[in-house]
């Protein structure tokens, strides 16, 4: 009786899913322990959030994708009042005005995460499958006003993160490749612009229109991070270090130079990738990269066997949001993108974006559940 009634609690896990989250938390936090100089703290509180992002991860799997769809809405709404609130009397903490005070300090950027794809999600499965160009538009425009506002903080790594998962609800919806290809050609053509006038562009006295002065220096420090090796270029320098030092095998849990020394900035963070390939080595970051992309995988096929339009965008966006996440991190880490603060999926010590991650997974699961519910 007792072990029917743990199936059917547990019945919203979607299997692989869960094991590929738990092998990577599993990581996490065997490489945390060795970036906390071999002490327990930071690890009990990771354990802590671990905890409670199962919990609500269990929780969003048992709810029905239908109950899903009815939250879109308010949670947009929520989430882009909380972002006007933030532009009008936020709290600013290092230069950036990212967080309001309601009785608690929050960062209402991290709710878009969720709220985005679930809101275009819900904007197109209303149109049951009869999508016109203007709907694209309309898409683009409840994509830009948060973005625009996240971005305007100002925290570029949750802007790209949140525009790029409503792109791909909107690329998944049907977005003609036509429109798609000119884009790419434009950012491929700026993107090459921007290297070949570096030397000119980076002048300190050269002002940048849509960037803020911290972040022409990220990119300039991309370009050439020796240009301020123990400055802005530090982070990328060490880090570089540490993936390179660790060869094929790494040097071993526990006996890396670059973290144990100090040199690796923000360690636990945005910057554990760097820990965990120089212990583990070329051949342990393969495996993490193929952890992660059978992760995206499972979310591709829920999302291809969604039962609902609803559930295919929303299923689809989030396992290619886990994809933009280790992509940007480790681009960072390893010095081909800048430094924008996003931390490693199930990786990263801290609670706010892992309890997203959990609950972006449980959604998953509550649309692969959907599935299986109507099978049977």
């Amino acid at each position: 009786m007792l072990i029917r009634r743990a199936k059917r609690m547990f019945s919203g896990f979607d299997k692989p899913l869960t094991l590929l989250v738990f092998l990577l938390l599993c990581l996490g936090l065997l490489t945390l322990y060795s970036a906390s100089m071999n002490t327990f703290v930071r690890v009990e509180e990771q354990i802590r959030n671990i905890l409670l992002t199962l919990v609500l991860m269990w929780a969003v799997a048992n709810v029905s994708p239908q109950t899903l769809m009815r939250c879109a809405v308010p949670a947009y709404s929520f989430g882009v009042a909380l972002l006007i609130a933030v532009a009008l009397f936020g709290v600013t903490k290092k230069g950036a005005q990212r967080w309001i005070n309601i009785g608690v300090v929050i960062q209402p950027s991290e709710i878009l995460k969720i709220a985005m794809p679930l809101m275009l999600a819900w904007y197109y499965q209303r149109h049951g499958g009869i999508i016109l160009w203007y709907d694209y538009v309309i898409g683009l425009i409840i994509l830009g006003i948060p973005v625009g506002l996240i971005a305007k903080q100002p925290d570029l790594g949750t802007a790209i993160l949140v525009l790029s998962t409503g792109l791909f609800v909107i690329y998944f919806a049907g977005l003609s490749f036509r429109l798609i290809v000119p884009l790419m050609l434009v950012l491929v053509a700026g993107i090459s612009s921007l290297v070949a006038t570096a030397d000119r562009i980076c002048l300190p006295d050269t002002q940048w229109i849509l960037l803020h002065d911290y972040q022409k220096h990220r990119v300039c420090t991309l370009l050439n991070p020796s240009s301020d090796p123990l400055g802005k270029g530090f982070h990328t320098i060490q880090a570089v270090i540490a993936i390179g030092s660790g060869g094929v095998f790494g040097k071993g849990w526990l006996n890396g130079t670059q973290a144990h020394l100090e040199f690796i900035p923000e360690k636990h963070t945005d910057f554990i990738f760097a820990v965990f390939s120089e212990e583990f080595g070329l051949a342990g970051s393969l495996v993490l990269l193929f952890l992660y992309l059978l992760l995206v995988a499972r979310g591709l096929y829920i999302s291809a066997n969604g039962a609902t339009l609803f559930g295919r965008l929303l299923a689809g966006a989030l396992a290619l949001s886990f994809f933009m996440y280790a992509f940007v991190n480790i681009g960072m880490v390893s010095g081909i993108l800048p430094v924008v603060g996003v931390p490693l999926p199930f990786m990263s010590y801290g609670g706010t974006a892992l309890i997203t991650l959990g609950i972006a997974t449980g959604m998953m699961m509550s649309v692969a559940r959907q599935k299986r519910l109507m099978q049977s």
